[in-house]
């Protein structure tokens, strides 16, 4: 995973843990479920470049 999908993964999943918060605070359901869907987006595309890192290793390794 290239360092500016890194920073932007991690940007969106603060920014819906900051949304989230804010719903929770003011009681705004919507913007709480906003926070929380941004961060499961966040964390899907972490998790597919962190697989994306593994398969290239397991290739990486079969090239040698």
């Amino acid at each position: 995973m290239g360092a500016d999908d890194k920073i932007s993964n991690k940007a969106e999943e603060l920014g819906g843990k900051v949304k989230e918060g804010a719903g929770r605070a003011t009681g705004n359901e919507s913007l709480e479920a906003e926070g929380r869907a941004d961060q499961a987006d966040s964390n899907l595309k972490q998790a597919g470049e962190k697989a994306k890192e593994g398969m290239k290793k397991v290739k990486d390794a079969f090239k040698s």
